[in-house]
Parts: structure tokens; sequence; C-alpha cells
């Protein structure tokens, strides 16, 4: 299992989209996380850093792009990306837009 601070790696960084704003009744808040990530470590994650409680969470995984360079054709690697939405009552001061 993991430890609490490979818990804490696994979610890597928040993604600020209008999806994500963190408003409405039952907030959701977007984050970029590891590509082995899961839903109930993802889930786990979030208690713990943020002192919430989630109800529960979405994952998918954005393909990378095709990009070009002076000519050359390259390719951006994919990352995850998990919606987590919170229980009633519960919001995440540090990300709250607006």
């Amino acid at each position: 299992m993991y430890a609490t601070g490979d818990l804490l790696e696994l979610v890597r960084a928040p993604v600020s989209t209008e999806k994500a704003s963190g408003r409405g009744p039952r907030p959701q808040y977007a984050f970029r996380v590891a590509p082995a990530a899961t839903k109930p470590l993802i889930k786990r994650a979030v208690e713990l850093a943020f002192n919430v409680k989630v109800a529960s969470v979405r994952v998918l995984t954005v393909p990378g792009k095709e990009r070009r360079f002076k000519g050359q054709r390259g390719r951006r690697s994919g990352w995850k990306k998990a919606y987590v939405q919170l229980a009633t009552g519960f919001t995440i001061d540090e990300l709250a837009g607006g």
C-alpha cells in the first residue's frame, strides 16, 4: 500500500478550468495526477491533502498532441486528469476560483 508521502505525490497540480472552478452546491476540482493513479488512491490523496470529504472521482487520459518545431515533427506526452467532486458543505479554499 502507499505511504502518506507517496499518496501526496499522486496529485501533482491543480488544473484551472471553468468547469473545475469549485462553484456550485457540490464543488468540483480538476487535478493533474500521476499516470499510475487510480480512483481510490486519488480520493484518499485529496482527502488527506485538503482535509475534505470526496464524493466522487472521475479520471480521464488527455492524449498528447502532435507538434512541429522548425519543421521537425514531434509529440507531446499525454497526461492523466482527475475530476474530484466534493461532498456537500466542503470546499478547497486554496483552489476556489473568483
